[in-house]
């Protein structure tokens, strides 16, 4: 798996409505957080809604790569109240970018920088990691009360 101070592979892939969405691009507004997934991983599901507020601070982009059809993807961000940009990286294509980041199991996360290169990775749902994130984008991402694990992996 790719590691924090590697280049990021870049991409070219299709969003949930049929547009083409690049890596380089995506760049040149400032950091992205990558977020593999499948719609059928419980991590994934526990994850996502958090990632989902996270998004609502500023300077850093989330930006989910399923591993899955763009139907079921629709339907997963309709459950899971995800809002942010999704992307398709589909098993008939080899899963071309999951397999350039080195994925084994999601979800797995990447911090891309704007210059290309990966400040944070790490797979499974890790509490300190999304803590140190919302942090950076200043957005509290866990509600006084709320239970989440410190970690579960993926």
């Amino acid at each position: 798996m790719k590691a924090a101070g590697d280049a990021a592979p870049g991409f070219e892939l299709r969003d949930l409505s049929g547009s083409d969405v690049k890596l380089g691009d995506v760049l040149k507004n400032g950091p992205a957080l990558l977020a593999f997934f499948k719609i059928s991983c419980p991590v994934c599901q526990l994850t996502f809604p958090y990632l989902q507020r996270l998004s609502a601070g500023t300077g850093m982009q989330v930006i989910g790569i399923s591993q899955d059809e763009a139907r079921d993807t629709e339907s997963f961000n309709q459950r899971y109240g995800v809002t942010f940009p999704t992307v398709l990286d589909r098993r008939a294509d080899g899963y071309a970018v999951s397999n350039a980041y080195g994925i084994t199991n999601v979800p797995s996360l990447f911090l891309v920088e704007p210059d290309g290169q990966i400040s944070m990775a790490g797979s499974g749902f890790a509490k300190r990691d999304i803590e140190a994130l919302a942090a950076r984008v200043g957005v509290a991402v866990f509600n006084p009360g709320e239970r989440a694990p410190e970690f579960k992996p993926g």
